[in-house]
């Protein structure tokens, strides 16, 4: 617990932010839909690091600053990471840049010249690929630092990446190597690619970052196999053999492997006076690059001062990531318009008078929600300084108020609907006011399609040009109305026929077997993603158990807190709700729970709590599947609740915590005679 010294206040701010770093690290990693630029996520992360720094108390194991990233999807296989595949730490000022250098210096002893390599900073998705004997074995994301998601399939159908590498270079004796690099969409065919999708009736992506991770995301290999993806590599994990000296040589030595290689405008610096002397060379050419870039990588060059200057928790201590500025121009708010999202969410959009920000051509940017609105007293037919940075979302950055019309008026977002007219309310402890109406158009169009999604009742065919014919024509109020569809009315609609209308009604058919957890998530219910949804069902067991339960009773389960109890409780409340959940089942939509737990007595996992540091020989999450499966929980990281520590081999921080916190620490042999493997 904290301190009691320290303010209410500075204990609710932190709370505060740790909130909204979780949040926006599950739209960024898990779900590729950033709601807010690269900078603002900075500065929300930078605050907490700040706060944390001043309140050393304050710091706790589950605290945003102390892991690598968000955790990996479950829908592809887990990989582990041989080691850990950190993050960088990001500096924002020639200062701090400099202050990087002067602890680098003290670390290693060397008060002279240290050599850097400087690389740009692609904005793309972190990948590993594992090459055996010379052939890929493997390739994962990043995921959450340790383990990551197993996207073998895919990566093996794209081109720039080698299903077998060469035997040249410092390299060429290694028996093994993790290579990790990044994937990334250049411009001109990332614009390429959205045409298509405009010209198919497809959504667009917001930028080529959420491009490429879209598509390495693919259950179907053959859907990223089409997608333009490019990969360069820019450094390893572990290496079975011989290694270089210097970073530079390692470069060098992935791309005579055959490897494209992160080496085109990447500069070995003599000193750090010329790696900012580079990086300003970069910010120069950024839009001239046939990629996106959103600031330079700089890394001690020699590799044995890198092991000498090792890590920290959540980064290396050799290398920083210098970010650019923030590209920023001036524009005028037209209006503020609202859309309604599936949640029924209000969201304020400004609609801007067409301005260039960093190569981009933007006419609108999100205003978040009333707090955003009041605090910097946005108004429409302010002048504003917008910025992008890294991405093509731009950000309202503060109102010119020196030039603010006289009659200017605040804004608020309307208490009624602007599609259906309904009230419109904002929740306790929300952000955002909400239309309580579940059959408002705009609001089911993003439901319907919620509810076909892969990842929910999983209907093929059922696209955003059919759903929006459906909801249009009124023939479909609800998700329950779907399973009422005539074959004849189906294929009276726009570029449908017989054959496609057998296909949607066969698809329908299908979709009712399905899991209980995805037929939960599918519902739409604010804040229940894949993984609640699955936690819910876990516990209740079936829809109708959890339908009576009050908001105290789902906040007893592991993982759920109290705004999501609330939501779901809610949600079950509304006759409206019931009343489609009973069509559904009628309509012979069948969810399936999961299999009960074996009768007896508890196994000597139940109620433990384990973490798992350095590398297993059975798969890492084979021995999670173990714990869960016998009533135990895994985490990521080691506190007093911490039951115990499984030890694989280069057992990193976690053992030494474990071991000075006094928790049991078990070797693998020791974890499969426990767990009975």
């Amino acid at each position: 617990m904290p301190d009691s010294k320290i303010p209410d206040q500075i204990i609710d701010e932190a709370n505060r932010l740790r909130g909204e770093i979780r949040r926006h690290d599950h739209l960024y990693y898990v779900l590729d839909s950033p709601e807010v630029s690269d900078a603002e996520y900075d500065s929300l992360f930078r605050k907490l690091q700040k706060l944390e720094e001043k309140y050393p108390e304050l710091v706790t194991t589950d605290s945003p600053t102390q892991r690598v990233g968000g955790q990996p999807l479950e829908k592809f296989g887990e990989l582990p990471h041989a080691i850990p595949m950190l993050s960088l730490s990001n500096v924002f000022e020639e200062s701090e840049l400099m202050e990087f250098d002067a602890r680098v210096k003290r670390t290693i002893g060397n008060g002279n010249r240290v050599d850097y390599v400087v690389e740009p900073k692609l904005d793309g998705v972190a990948l590993e690929l594992v090459y055996d004997n010379g052939v890929l074995k493997s390739g994962s994301t990043r995921g959450d630092g340790y383990t990551g998601e197993d996207v073998t399939a895919n990566v093996r159908t794209i081109k720039a990446i080698p299903l077998k590498v060469k035997s040249e270079g410092c390299f060429a004796a290694a028996t093994l190597i993790d290579v990790r690099g990044e994937i990334f969409m250049d411009r001109a065919e990332f614009d390429e690619f959205n045409r298509s999708r405009d010209e198919a009736g497809l959504s667009a992506f917001a930028n080529p970052r959420n491009a490429a991770a879209g598509s390495l995301r693919q259950l179907d290999p053959k859907i990223t196999a089409k997608r333009p993806l490019k990969f360069l590599a820019h450094g390893v994990g572990r290496v079975e053999g011989p290694m270089p000296d210097t970073q530079m040589e390692l470069l060098e030595g992935l791309h005579a492997l055959g490897l494209p290689a992160n080496l085109s405008h990447t500069r070995l610096c003599g000193g750090i006076n010329e790696a900012l002397s580079h990086y300003r060379e970069l910010e120069k050419i950024r839009e001239r690059l046939p990629y996106e870039i959103d600031g330079a990588v700089v890394k001690v060059n020699s590799l044995a001062d890198q092991v000498a200057l090792g890590l920290k928790t959540r980064s290396p201590r050799w290398a920083v990531a210098f970010k650019f500025e923030p590209v920023q121009a001036t524009t005028k708010i037209l209006k503020i318009e609202v859309n309604v999202g599936r949640t029924g969410a209000l969201t304020p959009v400004a609609i801007m008078e067409p301005v260039g920000v960093g190569g981009v051509t933007v006419s609108r940017a999100t205003l978040h929600n009333q707090d955003e609105i009041d605090r910097k007293d946005v108004r429409e037919g302010d002048t504003v300084l917008i910025q992008r940075a890294g991405d093509v979302i731009p950000k309202v950055v503060r109102v010119i108020r020196e030039v603010r019309p006289s009659h200017s008026q605040p804004y608020s977002i309307p208490d009624k609907c602007p599609v259906c007219n309904s009230q419109a309310i904002r929740l306790e402890s929300q952000a955002a006011k909400r239309c309580v109406n579940v059959s408002c158009p705009a609001r089911l169009k993003e439901t319907i399609r919620h509810f076909a999604s892969r990842g929910a009742m999983d209907i093929e065919g059922l696209g955003v040009k059919l759903v929006e014919q459906l909801v249009d024509r009124e023939l479909v109020h609800d998700p329950a109305d779907l399973y009422a569809l005539k074959k004849e009315t189906l294929a009276s609609l726009e570029r449908m026929a017989e054959k496609s209308a057998t296909n949607i009604l066969d698809a329908l058919e299908r979709s009712k077997n399905v899991s209980a957890d995805r037929f939960l998530y599918a519902l739409g219910i604010p804040l229940v993603g894949e993984h609640v949804a699955r936690l819910l069902v876990e516990a209740f067991r079936d829809i109708d158990t959890l339908s009576r339960q009050n908001a105290d009773e789902i906040q007893k389960i592991y993982g759920i807190g109290p705004e999501v109890a609330q939501s779901v409780a809610v949600f079950f409340r509304e006759p409206r709700n019931e009343n489609m959940i009973a069509r559904l089942l009628n309509a012979g939509v069948a969810p399936v729970s999961p299999p009960a737990p074996e009768a007896g007595a508890k196994t000597p996992l139940a109620g433990k709590t384990f973490v798992f540091t350095g590398t297993l020989s059975m798969e890492r999450a084979n021995a999670k599947a173990a714990v869960e499966a016998a009533g135990g929980n895994v985490t990521g990281s080691v506190s007093r609740k911490t039951d115990y520590v499984v030890v694989g081999d280069q057992p990193g921080s976690k053992y030494d915590k474990a071991k000075e916190l006094g928790v049991t620490i078990l070797t693998e042999d020791d974890f499969k005679e426990l767990a009975k493997i």
